[in-house]
C-alpha cells in the first residue's frame, strides 16, 4: 500500500479505531482488513456457500491498491459497533410542529452516525399564514431551518464528521425570496447548503420576462405572482455574492425518477448529487481513474478490461452494503431496501487527463471523459443485472420506469457522481470530475520557513523533462498555475491547468458531458474568477439549464471569505499596491491613490431638491471617483459630498463598483417623492443616491463594453462551430485559446501586479481549503465542512 503522508494523517485522525484516550488502536491495513470482511459476510444471505475468504480478499486488494473506496461512513463505521455505512439521506419535513421536531430528532441521529442529510422546506406554510389549531401565524421555513442548523452545530458527530445538511425550497414558495437571501450573512445558517428548486414553467417564464404563481403549499393554490426574471435575478445576486444558493433543477430530478410510484423527489444530499426520495439513503463509492491506466512504451492508456472488472466489482460491494447496513430508522431500512440505490462514481479524472496528454478545457477532454461514464454507466448497469438475477429485483421494482423499460435491475440506480474529498485524499489523486486545484504551494513549517508542495505528477514531469528548478516551483505556487510562465513549455501549461485556469464554459460543459451517463446527479463546482460580473452567473445558470444539468453551484474566487490572504511572499510595494497594511500581521485596507489623469462622464440629474451634477471617473483599473455638486436650489450638498468622498473610497480599496451600485439604487428620498405634477414627470430618480447608482451603472457599463454580442449566444456558436470567431469580454467564455478577452486580461493584471489571492486556511491545521460541491475540503488533514 502507498500512502502519502497525507493520506496516514487524515486514515488515522479520521478513519481508524481509537480507544477511549483517543488513541488509534488499529492499523491501516486492519481496518481495509475490517470493511472488506464485513461487507463480504452480506453473500451468505443470497448464497449460504460463498466463498466469503476469496470475496474479501478481492475487496481488500480493491481497496488497498486504492482502486475503489467507499464512502467514509463505510470506512468508519463496517464491522465496528455503530454498523452505519450510508452518507447521504434525505428525511420528509412536515408541516406540523410534531412533524417539524421529528426531523430535526432524526437529523441528529443520522449526523450522529456520520451521515448528512437534506430537506425539502417546500411544505411548510409561509411566514404569517394562520395556524388553525392555535389561531396564531406560522414563522415560516426559514425560522425552523435555524432550529435545524442549531441541531446541527450541537452534534459533533463523534469528532469523526462534521453534520452536514441541504436545504431545498421551490421556487414557488411565497418565502422563495426570504429563503434566496438567507445565507447573505455569512454567519446565519452554517450547517446547510442551500438550493431554490427550480421548475421548467419558472425557467420558461424567466426567458418570456413574465410573471409566475407563487402556491400555497397547504392549499395548492395561488397566492400571488412575482415577476420570473427579478426572482432569478436574486438566485444569481446571492450565489454571485457568497456562492449560495445553488439551483436544483427539481422536474429534472423527477423525469429521471425510477420509482415514480413511491412519490416525488423533493431533496438531494448536502452536496446536491444524490437524489432522494423521503427516508431513502444511498451508499457511495468511487473509481480511482488514475489507477486504471496502463503503460505501452512512453504512452499511457486506459485499460478498460481493468475498468470493467473494478466496476463490476464495486457494483457488489456497494450492493452488499444495503444488506449489511445498520440504518438508524426503521423507515429509512425500509425505504433504502426498497430501491436499493447506489451511486457509483469516479475520482482522479483530471490526474487521468493529465497523464493521458489531454487538456481538461478542450474538446478531447470533454469527448473522453463523456465516452468513459458511458462505459462506466453501462458496466455498472450489467453488474446490476446480473446481481438480479442471482438476488432479485429490487422489491419496488413493479411499476417502476426499469419495469416499463424491461430492464431488470438489482439496483433502481447504480451511478453519481459525488465529491470524494477525503477519500480523494487517501487515494492521493484528484478530487471527483475536478480540475487540480493547485500544482504547487506553500507550507509553513518551523520556525516561519516555507516548504514547497509540489503535485506529484507535475513534479515528475517536471524533473523529466528538465524544467524543474526551485525558482520555477516558487513561480508556480505563488502564481497560483503554471499560466502565463514561459519558463515552462507550452504544452505542459495546457495539459497542467487549475480550476481557476478553467472558464466555467469548460466546467459547464464538462458537467454536462458526465451527467448524459449518470442517473442521479453531478457535483460539480463551477469556479469563477473574483472579477467575474453577476451576468457572467446569469449566463452560466443558463447554460447548465440548456446543456442538462441537474443542478448548479458556482463559486467565486474570495466572495465568501471575510478577508484577503496572500499566497507567498510579496514586497513591501506590491503589498501596499495591492492596499495592504505593512505595518503589521492585519489585512487592512488602505485607498490606492488618485490616479492622475481619469476619463469618465458628468451627468445632470433632476432630483427633489433641484438639479444633481454627478461626475464619475475611471482609468484603467476601474471606476475610481465619484464627484456631486448640487445647484442654486439647495438641497444637502454637505450629505452628497460626503456620500461622494465615502464610494470614491471605497472604489480606490477595491470594493467592487457593483456593490456599491446595488446598496445606492432604490434609496427613496421624502423631498423627491413629495413631488407632483410637471416637476414629477422629470424626475427619473428616488433620490440622490439613487441617482449616484445609476450613473455609476452607465459609467461601469462603459468600461466593461457591455455592447458586446450577448454571451449566451456566444457560448452557443462556440459550441456549434468549436470556438470559431468568439469575441467576447466576458469571463464566462474566457478560453485562451479562442477568447482574446483584453479587459478581462486587465483586470486579472491588475490583481496579479498585487500580488493578492484569494485563500481560505483550515481551522484544524492552517492549510489551505478548497471549495467543492458547495462544501470546504482541506487535503491537507481531511477537514471538511458544509455550508
Amino acid at each position: 500500500m502507498q500512502f502519502s503522508e497525507n493520506a496516514l494523517k487524515v486514515l488515522e485522525k479520521r478513519y481508524l479505531t481509537k480507544d477511549e484516550t483517543g488513541k488509534a488502536i488499529e492499523t491501516v491495513d486492519e481496518m481495509f482488513r475490517r470493511v472488506a470482511s464485513h461487507i463480504a459476510k452480506a453473500d451468505h444471505i443470497y448464497n449460504p456457500d460463498a466463498n466469503l475468504q476469496e470475496l474479501e480478499e478481492q475487496f481488500y486488494q480493491m481497496m488497498t491498491n486504492l482502486e475503489f473506496l467507499p464512502n467514509s461512513p463505510t470506512l468508519m463505521n463496517a464491522g465496528r459497533d455503530l454498523g452505519q455505512l450510508s452518507a447521504c439521506f434525505v428525511l420528509p419535513v412536515e408541516d406540523t410542529m410534531e412533524g417539524i421536531f421529528d426531523a430535526i430528532k432524526n437529523a441528529a441521529i443520522i449526523h450522529k452516525s456520520g451521515g448528512g442529510t437534506g430537506f425539502s422546506f417546500s411544505r411548510l406554510r409561509a411566514k404569517g399564514a394562520t395556524v388553525a389549531s392555535t389561531g396564531g401565524v406560522a414563522s415560516g421555513p426559514i425560522s425552523f431551518m435555524k432550529v435545524f442548523n442549531a441541531a446541527t452545530e450541537a452534534v459533533k458527530q463523534g469528532g469523526t464528521r462534521r453534520g452536514a445538511n441541504m436545504g431545498i425550497l421551490r421556487v414557488d414558495h411565497p418565502d422563495i425570496l426570504d429563503f434566496i437571501r438567507c445565507k447573505e450573512n455569512n454567519e446565519e445558517v452554517t450547517n446547510f447548503n442551500i438550493s431554490v428548486g427550480i421548475t421548467e414553467s419558472f425557467m420558461e417564464a424567466v426567458e418570456t420576462d413574465v410573471q409566475y404563481p407563487l402556491i400555497d403549499p397547504k392549499t395548492g393554490e395561488s397566492v400571488g405572482k412575482l415577476n420570473a426574471r427579478e426572482v432569478f435575478k436574486q438566485i444569481v445576486h446571492m450565489a454571485w455574492t457568497n456562492g449560495e444558493p445553488g439551483i436544483i433543477f427539481i422536474d429534472r430530478l423527477n423525469r429521471d425518477n425510477p420509482t415514480p410510484q413511491l412519490g416525488s423527489i423533493e431533496s438531494t444530499n448536502p452536496c446536491g448529487e444524490q437524489p432522494l426520495l423521503p427516508y431513502e439513503s444511498c451508499n457511495l463509492g468511487s473509481i480511482n481513474l488514475l489507477q486504471m491506466l496502463k503503460q505501452e512504451g512512453e504512452k499511457s492508456y486506459i485499460d478498460y478490461e481493468k475498468l470493467e472488472n473494478r466496476v463490476k466489482l464495486a457494483v457488489h460491494f456497494l450492493d452488499n452494503v444495503i444488506d449489511i447496513n445498520n440504518y438508524p430508522l426503521k423507515e429509512i431500512e425500509e425505504m433504502t431496501k426498497s430501491t436499493r440505490k447506489i451511486g457509483l462514481g469516479i475520482m482522479g479524472f483530471a490526474d487521468m487527463l493529465i497523464t493521458l496528454g489531454v487538456p481538461y478545457n478542450s474538446e478531447e477532454g470533454v469527448k473522453l471523459g463523456e465516452e468513459l461514464m458511458r462505459f462506466i454507466d453501462e458496466k455498472s448497469k450489467e453488474a446490476s443485472i446480473k446481481l438480479a438475477k442471482e438476488r432479485g429485483v429490487f422489491p419496488s421494482f413493479p411499476g417502476s420506469m426499469h419495469e416499463k423499460r424491461g430492464v431488470r435491475l438489482r439496483n433502481a440506480t447504480t451511478t453519481t457522481i459525488a465529491p470524494t474529498g477525503t477519500i480523494s485524499i487517501i487515494a492521493g489523486t484528484s478530487s471527483g470530475i475536478e480540475p487540480l486545484f493547485a500544482l504547487s504551494y506553500f507550507r509553513n513549517v518551523m520556525d516561519n520557513d516555507k516548504l514547497i508542495e509540489t503535485h506529484p505528477i507535475f513534479e515528475k514531469i517536471a524533473r523529466a523533462e528538465g524544467f524543474y528548478t526551485k525558482e520555477i516551483m516558487e513561480k508556480v505556487a505563488s502564481h497560483g498555475s503554471v499560466e502565463g510562465i514561459s519558463e515552462i513549455p507550452e504544452k505542459y501549461r495546457q495539459i497542467f491547468v487549475t480550476a481557476h485556469d478553467v472558464s466555467p464554459y469548460w466546467h459547464i460543459r464538462m458537467q454536462a458531458a458526465f451527467q448524459n451517463h449518470v442517473d442521479n446527479a453531478v457535483s460539480k463546482t463551477i469556479n469563477f474568477p473574483y472579477e467575474a460580473r453577476e451576468e457572467d452567473v446569469h449566463q452560466a445558470y443558463r447554460l447548465a439549464h440548456q446543456w442538462g444539468c441537474k443542478g448548479i453551484t458556482i463559486y467565486r474566487d474570495g466572495s465568501r471569505e471575510g478577508q484577503v490572504l496572500n499566497i507567498g511572499t510579496l514586497d513591501k510595494t506590491n503589498e501596499e499596491a495591492a492596499g495592504i497594511s505593512t505595518n503589521s500581521n492585519t489585512t487592512d485596507i488602505v485607498p490606492r491613490p488618485r490616479p492622475d489623469i481619469t476619463t469618465g462622464l458628468t451627468e445632470k440629474v433632476r432630483i427633489g431638491c433641484g438639479n444633481l451634477y454627478i461626475t464619475a471617473n475611471y482609468d484603467e483599473k476601474g471606476i475610481c471617483e465619484v464627484f456631486t455638486n448640487l445647484g442654486r436650489a439647495g438641497g444637502c450638498p454637505s450629505q452628497s459630498e460626503a456620500t461622494s468622498r465615502l464610494i470614491s473610497i471605497a472604489l480606490r480599496s477595491g470594493i467592487r463598483a457593483e456593490s456599491i451600485i446595488e446598496q445606492l439604487k432604490g434609496i427613496r428620498c421624502h423631498s423627491t417623492l413629495r413631488q407632483r405634477g410637471k416637476d414629477q414627470k422629470n424626475i427619473k430618480v428616488l433620490s440622490c443616491p439613487d441617482a449616484i447608482g445609476r450613473t455609476l451603472e452607465k459609467v461601469l457599463n462603459m468600461c466593461v463594453k457591455s455592447d458586446e454580442p450577448n454571451v449566451l449566444d456566444i457560448a452557443m456558436e462556440m459550441e456549434d462551430e468549436k470556438g470559431e470567431g468568439c469575441s467576447s469580454n466576458c469571463s464566462l467564455c474566457s478560453m485562451a485559446e479562442i477568447c482574446n478577452n483584453e479587459y478581462r486580461e486587465e483586470l486579472t493584471l491588475g490583481l496579479e501586479e498585487g500580488g493578492v489571492k484569494t485563500e481560505v486556511l483550515c481551522p484544524d491545521c492552517g492549510m489551505r481549503v478548497e471549495h467543492e460541491g458547495g462544501c470546504m475540503i482541506c487535503r491537507s488533514c481531511g477537514f471538511s465542512k458544509c455550508g
